[in-house]
C-alpha cells in the first residue's frame, strides 16, 4: 500500500480507537473480546481503504465496519445465522449479570469522568439496549441522525423515536438526581 494510504490510514482513522475500544466493550462486555473486534475492525479498514469515499464521515465508517464485524461474531457463535438483528445480537450478549467494567476501559471521553459520574451511567446501563445504542453514539459520539441509521441500519424516523424515549426515559430516571443537585428541571 503507497506511502498516502498508509499516512491517510494513521491520520483519520486511528483517531478513533479509544471511542471504538468504548463502542466495541459496550457490545461484548468483554475486555479481550473488544480488543479483536477493535483490532479486526482496523484490519478491514485497511484492506478495503480502497472503498473509502473522500468526504464521507471516517468514524461513522469504522463504526459500521465495527458493528457488521460484531454481527458476523455472534453468527459464527450462533453456529450459522444467516441473517442476524443487531439488537437481537445485544440482547444476548446483553445478560442480567452487572458488568464490572475494569478502570483502564472506562469510557474515555471527558463528560464521563466529570459530568456523567455513577447515577448517569447507572441510568444508562439500566436503559433496554436499543436506547443505550443510540444515547452512546449520538450523545457521546456525536453522530447525525442519518449517520446512526446507517451505522445500525435502521430508518431515521426510527432514530428519531427511539432517542426520543430514550433521552425521555433517561430524564425520569434522573430527575430525583438533578433535584438534589440543585439542577431545576421539569418532570
Amino acid at each position: 500500500m503507497n506511502s498516502e494510504k498508509e499516512k491517510f490510514f494513521e491520520q483519520e482513522l486511528l483517531k478513533h480507537i479509544d471511542a471504538l475500544h468504548n463502542f466495541a466493550f459496550y457490545l461484548t462486555h468483554d475486555q479481550q473480546e473488544s480488543d479483536d473486534l477493535v483490532q479486526e475492525t482496523y484490519f478491514k479498514a485497511f484492506k478495503h481503504l480502497d472503498y473509502f469515499q473522500d468526504g464521507t464521515n471516517s468514524k461513522a465508517w469504522l463504526f459500521k465496519i465495527l458493528k457488521n464485524n460484531f454481527i458476523n461474531e455472534y453468527r459464527k457463535k450462533s453456529r450459522g445465522a444467516k441473517r442476524v438483528d443487531f439488537e437481537e445480537a445485544l440482547r444476548e450478549t446483553d445478560g442480567d449479570d452487572e458488568v464490572e467494567i475494569p478502570a483502564n476501559l472506562e469510557f474515555d471521553y471527558e463528560l464521563a469522568g466529570t459530568i456523567l459520574g455513577d447515577e448517569v451511567t447507572k441510568a444508562l446501563n439500566s436503559l433496554p439496549v436499543e436506547y443505550r445504542s443510540l444515547i452512546v453514539l449520538c450523545d457521546l459520539e456525536d453522530f447525525s441522525y442519518e449517520e446512526i441509521a446507517k451505522i445500525l441500519e435502521i430508518p431515521v424516523g426510527t432514530v428519531r423515536s427511539r432517542l426520543h424515549r430514550a433521552r425521555a426515559t433517561m430524564k425520569n430516571k434522573l430527575f430525583h438526581y438533578a433535584k438534589n443537585l440543585g439542577i431545576s428541571a421539569k418532570k
